[in-house]
């Protein structure tokens, strides 16, 4: 632009300086999100230099392309100043040019810092939808750790309660200690629902059925083959007794993944495989789906799934990686450890 648009430099000096300029208004984009700021300020600094060079090339140079970088980074409160910035000195093409001159000067930098305002604020949008998932699913963990313990404390006080009528070794010692074990678990249960009531939502009504594990999920295959999705269950390892948090989590990523391909993914078959290891409970699973490329919107539905899974996994001390395979279908991974929990 700077060689071929008239008016501008012809001598070798102003040619190289124009160049110098530009590249320095243009590499700012390399260190915005870093200094946003002192970045912008040096493009519109330079952008006073480019239009006493080439004063046809735009009203100070290109600097309304970085406008729409700032404006996605910092809040109208601060970006604001910088399109003031832009088209305070627009009037001053009236000296060179016409009102068409005048209007293009001002429309450039005002519909920039909109589409990077518009960007930002969808972006904060997305963040906030996050935040109530993450919100919504740990409620609903929240109730279902409780049931989970709330049933084991439960079995402690039976038990507790049994073997005081028929520990005879030391009776009146162990009537103290298994006592005192009754009451300490009836104050654990009332305390849990207690917490359970203060973090439901007033408007939640579910039934109150036990929690679900890795037992049941032969009922999920059948209930989603008969939905048309083939379903291949594997169980690689000694399938000995896990945590119920544990058991209760693996279920449910298992049913999410499943939900997730029989609605977005179109497949038409799903593998399943848990892997019992000595420290941690694995979980894969794969569909035969139609992968999205990389860079591509996801539905709602499924990001808000990932969302859930990733945050089940994180509060068990695990990790769980979701996202297309190179040749087509999807692909959950989940590692869920068992020491922290045992």
């Amino acid at each position: 632009m700077i060689w071929f648009i008239p008016g501008g430099p012809r001598t070798p000096a102003g040619l190289t300086a124009a160049v110098a300029l530009a590249v320095v208004q243009s590499s700012s984009l390399l260190w915005m999100r870093r200094y946003p700021v002192p970045a912008m300020v040096v493009v519109i600094a330079v952008g006073v230099g480019l239009q006493i060079l080439c004063p046809q090339m735009g009203w100070l140079g290109l600097a309304a392309s970085p406008l729409v970088f700032f404006a996605m980074l910092r809040p109208p409160r601060i970006s604001l100043w910088a399109l003031a910035a832009e088209v305070v000195g627009v009037p001053w093409r009236l000296v060179d040019g016409g009102w068409r001159d005048v209007l293009l000067a001002a429309a450039g930098p005002a519909l920039t810092w909109s589409l990077g305002e518009l960007i930002r604020s969808h972006h904060l949008r997305r963040e906030a939808e996050r935040r109530r998932i993450l919100a919504e699913e740990r409620t609903r963990i929240a109730r279902e750790l409780h049931d989970v313990v709330a049933h084991t404390v439960s079995v402690i006080v039976v038990q507790a309660a049994a073997a005081e009528d028929v520990f005879d070794a030391r009776p009146e010692r162990a009537r103290q200690a298994l006592g005192g074990i009754q009451a300490a678990a009836r104050t654990a249960l009332a305390e849990l629902r207690t917490l359970l009531q203060t973090m439901r939502p007033e408007n939640l009504t579910e039934p109150n059925e036990p929690q679900p594990g890795l037992d049941q999920l032969e009922s999920l295959a059948a209930s989603l083959r008969a939905a048309g999705l083939e379903v291949v269950l594997r169980t690689e390892g000694s399938a000995e007794p896990i945590p119920a948090g544990v058991d209760l989590s693996a279920y449910r990523i298992v049913q999410e993944s499943l939900t997730n391909t029989l609605r977005h993914a179109r497949a038409t078959r799903a593998d399943v495989t848990v892997r019992y290891a000595p420290l941690a409970l694995q979980l894969e699973i794969v569909d035969d789906g139609t992968a999205r490329l990389p860079g591509t919107a996801v539905t709602s539905g499924t990001r808000h799934g990932i969302v859930g899974m990733r945050e089940r996994a994180r509060l068990l001390g695990g990790t769980l990686d979701a996202g297309p395979m190179p040749h087509g279908g999807f692909q959950v991974r989940a590692h869920l450890p068992l020491a922290a929990v045992r």
